[in-house]
């Protein structure tokens, strides 16, 4: 039988947040898949593990994800890691864990720390439906486009930055959704310095401007809202409903004709035209 691939989240920064769970999975397994060995090594040192570690990272060759096949074929359990919170969110794991389903191995969960999660509760925005963009693409129109759909979004986006680029984020943001905007700003979040900083666009941008962020960072955006259902011409819909009724057409057809020219609702197109008979 094939060994299991665990999923296991690790602490954002303060290591009381490892969970009881993964570090029992951490002793257990034969292997560790690390983002960066140097920054699990302690981690797994710490929860009393003895594993092997492996580098796994988006420049690592096919050669590493084949060897990491070739001890779960062998029986072994695998646990990936990533450098901070759950695995598989803006680091490479995802492709390790597709290839270990089509391979036929089991794949397990440890749930745990994620910074997309601990932001949004803290930001004080509505999370029950949010979306969330990542790494922006430094520059190009894939960036303008994802820019745009975080402005227009009707509700809250949780994206990530390297610190060194927070404020050109900030001043994109401010550009394409307005410096009134309300923004969250959560840096180093669990750790000794965690700061979330909240407030407008334009004001957060000129905090940044004035102050070097540091550290991990994750920003929260409000949501622009329901956008505004158009205003709609009545006595214009009045007058094109009674045309149509004068040449003949039934009210099923004028209906759909102002619902159509005017989107106007459906009972409210049936009103109108009931109205004129």
């Amino acid at each position: 039988m094939s060994g299991t691939l665990f999923v296991v989240a690790t602490p954002l920064g303060h290591l009381g947040d490892l969970s009881t769970r993964a570090a029992e999975t951490l002793r257990a397994v034969a292997v560790v898949v690390a983002e960066d060995t140097r920054r699990s090594r302690p981690l797994v040192r710490d929860a009393g593990g003895k594993a092997r570690l492996l580098s796994y990272h988006a420049h690592s060759p096919p050669s590493r994800l084949d060897q990491i096949l070739e001890i779960l074929r062998a029986g072994d359990d695998v646990a990936l890691v990533t450098d901070a919170g759950t695995p598989t969110v803006s680091d490479p794991g995802a492709a390790l864990v597709a290839a270990a389903r089509q391979a036929g191995c089991s794949v397990a969960v440890v749930p745990g720390p994620s910074a997309v999660t601990a932001a949004l509760s803290v930001s004080g925005f509505p999370a029950d439906r949010y979306r969330f963009l990542g790494f922006l693409p430094r520059k190009g129109a894939d960036r303008e486009a994802l820019l745009t759909e975080a402005a227009t979004s009707a509700v809250t986006i949780v994206l990530f930055e390297a610190a060194n680029r927070l404020a050109p984020l900030l001043d994109d943001l401010a550009r394409v959704a307005g410096e009134e905007r309300r923004v969250a700003v959560a840096r180093e979040l669990t750790k000794m310095h965690e700061d979330v900083r909240v407030g407008t666009l334009g004001e957060v941008a000129v905090y940044y401007q004035a102050h070097e962020p540091r550290g991990e960072v994750t920003v929260v955006l409000g949501g622009a809202g329901p956008r505004p259902t158009p205003a709609v011409d009545e006595a214009a819909a009045r007058a094109e409903a009674q045309r149509l009724l004068t040449a003949g057409a039934t009210r099923r057809d004028v209906a759909r004709a102002l619902m159509d020219t005017f989107s106007l609702t459906r009972n409210a197109a049936y009103r109108l035209v009931t109205s004129l008979e």
